[in-house]
């Protein structure tokens, strides 16, 4: 874990942030500026700068299992859901720890710029 990143701060429980879901490797929480109705972050507890640094398998296979878990959890399997996520800052990466948006609730634009 890093001592800078806030999302290493929120896995270690710094500002008390509730986990709507958890696995043994990562950890789903609200974004705290939300661009739907549900808008859940699912962030490996392991301080990973971006996507393209995730070189075990098994651990993306499981943020997206949690990813899933979420969007079920929240009554989004047959409104529909997005799960995005940016690598690196010309991409609109802000937090540079790997991150998932889960995003769901309403009709999404279909634009994806």
């Amino acid at each position: 874990m890093s001592d800078e990143c806030v999302f290493c701060k929120i896995i270690r429980g710094d500002f008390g942030t509730e986990f709507v879901a958890e696995s043994e490797r990562a950890v789903a929480f609200r974004d705290i500026a939300p661009a739907a109705p549900v808008h859940v972050l699912v962030v490996p507890r392991e301080h990973i700068e971006a996507l393209h640094q995730l070189e075990d398998a098994s651990l993306g296979g499981e943020l997206l299992a949690l990813a899933r878990q979420v969007a079920l959890d929240a009554g989004l399997d047959d409104s529909g859901f997005r799960v995005i996520t940016n690598n690196g800052s010309s991409a609109g990466q802000t937090v540079f720890h790997l991150h998932f948006h889960v995003i769901g609730g309403r009709t999404l634009s279909s634009s994806l710029a």
